[in-house]
């Protein structure tokens, strides 16, 4: 079922419900009315019952007759009785059409006053006291004009009733379809995007009011723009992935062809067998560093507790050795509780994070010694790797996060531009955050900060490795 069809059956069901209950109050209180209006009648008509005849010592029966026809307004199936007080019936005129008992009689003697119904008439009852003794007079009648006023009432509050739901289904039908116009029309500019046209966007002006529709369609472009934004840095990806994948593959093709044309020497052999295994080593380091960057988008924490401190020297103990002396790392602010610098978390993913950035401030800072700071603040620990390098112009620094990129400078050092990305997403998954700032010729600094344990009272450790 649609939306327009359940809003408009709703809206059908609660006007339907709200409809029958005022009209059925409507019904019941006219209902009410007309009893108490016919009961009324009745009172009145016992009341100059007894006082005409009563009062005027027992009016002839004839002239009573006369009287009523002349002046009082007849009634259906009218009866008038009187009974003394041994029960006796004294009739304005002989009419046995109705009988009470003794007990009813009584009933009405005690009680002064009682209405009651006898076949299809309602009757009263009342007791009157007069100068000749105590008297019951009943008047009893059909009320058959408040039948039928009922009965054409209810008819006509049914033909309401039915006439206003066919009226309110029309009305739902068509206020249902201009509210959800909008939306229908956000629908088929949705159902005309595919994956060829993901720069398309969903107007956001159908309507002029910032409503729930207007939002539903800037959520829709938002939503648009993430998934441009990823299937072009997928097809980036996958270009540049190619790209590097060929490039060791052809060099090493190249190489064997040349290898295999003549006959050559040992050592010439040896030199070129060299030569391949340098680009099967790099296309090892590149298809590693794929599937770690796959990994890291699609992995499940095994829940290591890793101090971070201790991860810190792993990191550079993984470094080669001629290297690793250049790696100087200094101890900041700890804190005193050694249990506040543990994390939880992939163990080997943040190790190559640390390491990949170990490795790029060497690669890229020539001779000169590598700078790592440590300390812990606010239930973080913060490490910083400053090198004395190349830099990074400013134009690509907003661009060394995509993988491959490789800016202009970088070009003359082994890499392929696949550890940077990998490393910000790995931090990025331990809940922590990656900074990098830089000037051309100058530097980088390397800004990693990782949440931590509970907060403990900080001490204050100076010390140089």
């Amino acid at each position: 079922m649609t939306i327009r069809n359940r809003l408009t059956l709703l809206f059908l069901s609660m006007v339907a419900v709200i409809l029958a209950v005022a009209l059925t109050v409507a019904y019941v209180l006219q209902a009410r009315y007309s009893q108490r209006e016919f009961r009324q009648r009745l009172r009145d008509r016992a009341e100059v019952t007894g006082y005409i005849f009563l009062e005027q010592d027992e009016m002839r029966a004839g002239a009573f007759r006369s009287f009523q026809h002349r002046y009082l307004q007849a009634l259906n199936n009218e009866v008038l009785q009187i009974y003394d007080s041994n029960h006796q019936v004294r009739f304005l005129e002989e009419d046995e059409r109705v009988t009470l008992s003794d007990k009813l009689l009584a009933r009405i003697v005690v009680d002064g006053e009682m209405y009651f119904t006898i076949g299809s008439r309602q009757a009263i009852g009342l007791f009157y006291h007069d100068n000749q003794g105590d008297y019951i007079i009943v008047a009893a009648a059909e009320n058959k004009l408040g039948r039928a006023r009922l009965q054409n009432l209810a008819l006509i509050l049914s033909l309401t009733f039915v006439g206003s739901l066919a009226v309110i289904y029309v009305a739902g039908r068509i206020f249902a379809g201009r509210a959800l116009a909008p939306i229908a029309a956000v629908n088929d500019q949705v159902d005309r995007i595919t994956a060829r046209d993901l720069h398309l966007r969903v107007d956001e002006g159908l309507r002029h009011e910032q409503d729930e529709i207007a939002r539903l369609a800037h959520t829709f472009n938002r939503m648009l723009e993430r998934l441009e934004e990823s299937f072009e840095a997928q097809r980036t990806f996958v270009s540049n992935a190619s790209h590097e994948l060929r490039t060791p593959l052809t060099a090493t093709i190249g190489e064997v062809q040349v290898l295999l044309k003549r006959d050559r020497e040992p050592a010439e052999y040896r030199e070129a067998l060299a030569s391949v295994l340098t680009e099967l080593q790099q296309l090892k380091d590149l298809i590693n560093n794929l599937l770690e960057f796959t990994q890291a988008s699609f992995t499940n924490f095994t829940g290591d507790e890793i101090r971070l401190d201790e991860l810190l020297f792993e990191a550079r103990e993984a470094i080669m050795p001629p290297q690793r002396q250049r790696v100087q790392i200094r101890l900041g602010e700890l804190p005193s509780d050694p249990t506040a610098l543990e994390t939880t978390g992939n163990h080997q993913l943040l190790a190559r994070a640390l390491t990949n950035l170990l490795d790029n401030a060497l690669k890229y800072s020539g001779s000169a010694p590598v700078t790592v700071s440590f300390h812990y603040a606010d239930s973080r620990v913060h490490i910083q790797i400053a090198d004395q390098g190349i830099g990074i112009a400013e134009k690509d620094l907003q661009r060394i996060f995509q993988p491959f990129f490789r800016a202009d400078n970088a070009r003359g050092v082994v890499g392929h531009g696949v550890g940077l990305p990998l490393t910000r997403k790995i931090i990025e998954l331990h809940g922590g955050q990656l900074h990098i700032s830089s000037r051309l010729h100058e530097g980088t600094v390397v800004d990693v900060q990782l949440p931590t344990g509970n907060p403990t009272q900080c001490s204050t450790t100076q010390a140089t490795i």
